[in-house]
């Protein structure tokens, strides 16, 4: 079982992202540049520095140097306003949205930022149409009409209570029009936006280094005046280097082998672990044109054999928990769909489903996944998972694998019979959970019909502005997606962030969606 009991130890302090530590009165909030940028490691490199065409890890960067209407200042688990001053439904039935911007706001360049760029920068995402890109967070909006320098207007063709919850997304970030194309991608490396920091310089899949924005009006409060983000394809190196003291920050792609050993053995006090209650999930994709991934059949014998509780122990050392279901613990109408219709792990039950429908023979997969997005931890997972598959004696497993960047392209080109995400929320909510993997235009660019989830049970619960009247139809919507076994939930896991001692505002870092807001770090400047 996922051990939640940790140990608070004079050499790794774990302290918990709910339950700050406050009023203590031994550290000054100021902020201290004496020993240069704050320096973060991250193995999640962006694979596009444009908003346009990304619906993935580029967001933690977006987030820090892009602005959008909405945002979460720390705590916040409902979007506040950042470029607009005040947004609100201004009809009963939430088709008619309506936000005002701040007044003054520029980009980096120095360029006005006004609501034309707030429409061309949301209507140049519905024009590009990048396959598996954020035209899919769009489905409800009919049109964007900007009213005269300051009022934006959001026409939507069907009630969607979570439509600020999509403005919140980095995929909404604001263009500055005269430096971005109407009609396609920015290619140049450059970025113009109006986020808490500019990008200086950009190594693709190296470095990004942001310092602060001058012409920055938002809700931010930056604790310093620059970052470096590094990025990592090896978790170790990215451990060693801040052991060596040569980053500040580790985050995202913690093995759990690192995590275990930060928690145990850290004995010189000189890093901190904070650990986290987290909505991050894992789970298999099936392409349905594969000629064997795309049989019902095949998909319900993997998922009766797959050993989560194993995964879970085996490969992440408690540090992940096994999820059933594609809507994660602690979130509305989250149940567990996979464990009640499927029950423990049985290769017995999973050939009688084989063998019922015609398939005596040993059924050849091949499984991808990406070596640097999540972490080391990745490729012994698909290990692990192989190992049950093949002993089962009903599949052959071929395993191959892609950097983060080339493997996006293929999975939206269809290239990966079953291929292994990792789902961090755009939004706190179970909406976020299903609506990115199903429909015509979606987060994984394989279409996913599921007419009675897009056309009924989606648009029923939009309507409720209460989300916590939404149970029924996300209970029907989780069973939907079991019954397909398109999408196959593996383990919901935490969110960890290891820094060395001397930072403070990791704690309060993460917004709702696990994104990092670098502004929030700092040094401390006292004892």
């Amino acid at each position: 079982m996922f051990n939640r009991n940790r140990c608070l130890r004079k050499a790794a302090a774990i302290a918990s992202m709910s339950s700050l530590v406050a009023g203590c009165g031994v550290l000054s909030s100021g902020s201290s540049d004496d020993k240069g940028p704050i320096v973060v490691g991250t193995t999640s490199a962006p694979s596009t520095l444009d908003p346009a065409a990304s619906w993935d890890s580029s967001w933690e960067l977006f987030r820090n140097i892009y602005q959008t209407l909405l945002n979460y200042p720390t705590g916040a688990t409902t979007p506040q306003p950042d470029a607009a001053e005040h947004c609100r439904f201004t009809d009963r039935s939430n088709t008619t949205y309506s936000c005002e911007l701040r007044d003054g706001l520029k980009f980096s360049d120095g360029h006005t930022l006004d609501a034309k760029a707030v429409k061309y920068s949301i209507d140049r995402i519905r024009t590009i149409k990048v396959n598996g890109g954020p035209e899919g967070l769009l489905g409800s909006l009919d049109r964007v009409q900007a009213l005269g320098d300051r009022e934006v207007v959001f026409h939507l063709n069907k009630p969607d209570a979570t439509f600020p919850f999509v403005l919140a997304t980095p995929a909404m970030s604001i263009v500055d029009p005269e430096e971005y194309p109407a009609d396609s991608l920015r290619k140049d490396g450059k970025v113009f936006g109006s986020g808490p920091y500019t990008l200086q310089s950009y190594q693709d899949g190296q470095k990004a280094v942001l310092a602060r924005n001058g012409n920055y009006k938002g809700y931010a409060e930056r604790k310093n005046s620059a970052v470096t983000i590094r990025y990592f394809q090896d978790s170790a190196e990215m451990v060693r280097e801040l052991r060596a003291g040569k980053l500040d920050v580790a985050f995202r792609g913690l093995n759990a082998d690192d995590i275990v050993n930060l928690q145990r053995h850290n004995n010189d006090g000189a890093l901190q672990l904070i650990d986290g209650a987290g909505t991050e999930i894992n789970y298999l994709v099936f392409n349905p044109k594969d000629s064997w991934a795309g049989k019902l059949a095949v998909r319900q014998a993997v998922a009766q054999v797959i050993d989560r509780g194993a995964i879970a122990h085996k490969v992440y050392k408690d540090t992940v928990e096994p999820l059933y279901s594609m809507v994660p613990k602690g979130l509305t109408g989250h149940t567990t769909g996979f464990f009640d219709d499927y029950g423990s792990p049985s290769p017995a039950k999973a050939r009688k489903i084989l063998t019922e429908a015609g398939i005596t023979q040993r059924v050849p997969l091949t499984l991808w996944y990406t070596t640097d997005r999540y972490g080391s931890s990745t490729k012994l997972e698909f290990e692990e998972i192989k190992r049950q598959l093949d002993d089962s004696g009903l599949f052959t497993v071929t395993l191959k694998s892609r950097p983060w960047k080339t493997y996006v392209t293929g999975y939206q080109n269809g290239e990966y019979p079953v291929f292994g995400r990792g789902w961090f929320p755009d939004f706190p909510d179970p909406d976020n959970f299903i609506a990115p993997f199903v429909g015509a235009q979606n987060a994984l660019g394989t279409p996913y019909p599921a007419p009675e989830i897009t056309g009924k049970l989606l648009p029923q619960s939009r309507s409720e502005s209460n989300r916590a009247e939404v149970v029924k139809e996300f209970e029907e919507a989780q069973q939907i997606l079991v019954n397909d076994a398109r999408l196959l939930p593996i383990w919901q896991g935490r969110q960890y962030v290891a820094a060395s001692d001397d930072i403070s505002g990791a704690e309060r870092a993460l917004d709702p969606s696990t994104i990092m807001m670098m502004w929030a770090l700092y040094r401390k400047t006292s004892w």
